[in-house]
């Protein structure tokens, strides 16, 4: 691990990329029967998939307060 202090944000964008990781692992094993040729899983399976776009969501929230505190930090300086 480093020693670089976390930032305001830092968290919701790991938690953003695992989740999106596990939509992404979702999406992959929901789509393969299509191309073997086996029997496609159950609609709840497809739901697991939207997990990617929760994941992108989660991460891009936290880039967003990233910003937004360097914005505050950034404005308390020139004053």
């Amino acid at each position: 691990m480093s020693n670089t202090p976390s930032g305001p944000g830092d968290r919701l964008v790991r938690i953003g990329a695992i989740v999106f990781l596990i939509g992404t692992v979702a999406t992959l094993a929901t789509v393969a029967p299509l191309f073997l040729g086996t029997d496609p899983f159950p609609p709840v399976a497809y739901a697991v998939c939207m997990l990617m776009g929760v994941g992108f969501a989660i991460a891009g929230a936290g880039v967003l307060k990233s910003i937004a505190v360097q914005r505050r930090q950034a404005r308390a300086v020139a004053e």
